[in-house]
């Protein structure tokens, strides 16, 4: 569904004809101002590559890489190769790099269908026929290769691919209290200086995350950034004495849930599996068409809360699969078919703005705000704005 923003009546009706229990509104205009915003961080120093797997942190991958093409960005990188043909196969041209796969099964697809891998190991670089990027493992301790400078060069100068690009990943770029990120810098500069010496100088160099290009920290750019978090308009707070953030974005996707239900309870009552809330007094409640299973983290029962009418609600009682309850005494008038927003913002009658983003929800649930994005289940409804 696409098209602007719907009407309170309109929204809760989907394409199909079924109402929408639970939607998430997202704005592709948001996504084009944070990759220019993003642009304008590196300016010109390097290219851009967004990411857009794990279908675009839930944002829909799709739109928002046509978003992205559109505003010039000259790659977008996924995880697998099956994230790489949906791509390609909804009409996306520009390059797409594939981080996290090649598997031999998959091999075939990369050819077919221009996508460029990621190589993790050594014994695969012979396996390579066309460009390719190499990983290094160089504190990560996940993917990539381990191996010394001069094996990486003698294993790059025989294999019958080129290797175009030469990445890494880093596991504390926003700590800046330890000095593992200078650390992995300092082993990925000792293997690119051994292959600039051998004649065998990758077009592409990338580290960067959100995190360096968000922080200004240039010596870890390379000449192509891989920002994720950011475009969907989200920069995390650092640890230590980091420097002030270059770069401002802003959330582009809004959550929000049907009311079900609205129901009077006197003192005393309980409310959801295991009683777990008890009703000091007498309260009004609001059900949700929403739980654990449209991706509301269990861990905010009886603790999170949501915007109704422009006014926090308390989570009441346990989060369950399909519904969530809802103390809503002190909020106005609410009705069966009013929607609550889950993440985002909404205007009440003071006209103050009230709040609720994906970090907020991560800090109370305890997880990240990367889980409760890519937590989002696919029968949460889409719909796509300007």
């Amino acid at each position: 569904m696409t098209g602007s923003a719907p009407s309170r009546r309109e929204s809760l009706i989907s394409d199909s004809g079924f109402a929408m229990r639970s939607w998430v509104e997202i704005s592709l205009g948001t996504i084009r101002a944070n990759y220019r915003a993003v642009r304008a961080a590196v300016n010109g120093e390097a290219e851009i590559m967004p990411v857009v797997k794990a279908d675009a942190y839930r944002h829909g991958a799709a739109e928002v890489s046509r978003a992205l093409e559109a505003e010039g960005a000259p790659w977008l990188a996924v995880s697998n190769v099956e994230e790489g043909v949906a791509l390609r196969q909804a009409g996306i041209r520009t390059r797409i790099l594939v981080m996290a796969d090649f598997l031999p099964a998959d091999r075939d697809a990369l050819r077919e269908f221009a996508l460029t891998p990621v190589i993790h190991s050594l014994a695969d670089v012979p396996l390579a026929s066309e460009d390719y990027h190499l990983k290094i493992d160089t504190g990560m301790g996940r993917l990539g290769t381990r191996a010394a400078p001069d094996e990486i060069v003698r294993a790059v100068a025989s294999g019958s691919g080129r290797m175009e690009g030469l990445m890494t990943h880093f596991a504390s770029a926003g700590n800046y209290a330890t000095p593992q990120t200078t650390e992995q810098i300092a082993r990925f500069e000792t293997i690119l200086a051994a292959l600039h010496t051998a004649g065998l100088a990758p077009r592409y160099v990338h580290s960067s995350a959100s995190f360096p290009v968000a922080y200004g920290r240039r010596e870890a750019w390379g000449n192509l950034v891989r920002p994720g978090y950011s475009i969907y308009g989200y920069v995390s707070s650092a640890r230590g004495p980091a420097p002030a953030p270059v770069l401002s974005v802003k959330p582009a996707l809004t959550w929000k849930a049907a009311v079900l239900a609205v129901k009077e309870l006197e003192a005393g009552s309980l409310i959801g599996y295991g009683g777990m809330h008890r009703a000091e007094k007498p309260m009004r409640i609001a059900i949700l068409a929403a739980g654990y299973a449209d991706g509301i983290p269990h861990r905010l029962s009886n603790r999170g809360s949501v915007i109704a009418k422009g006014t926090i609600a308390p989570i009441v009682g346990a989060v369950s699969m399909d519904l969530t309850t809802i103390d809503v005494t002190t909020c106005p008038e609410l009705n069966p078919g009013d929607a609550v927003t889950l993440i985002g913002s909404e205007t009440n009658a003071a006209r103050s703005t009230v709040r609720i983003d994906a970090e907020q929800i991560a800090k109370t649930a305890g997880t990240i705000a990367y889980s409760v994005l890519c937590g989002i289940s696919a029968r949460v409804k889409r719909i796509f704005v300007d």
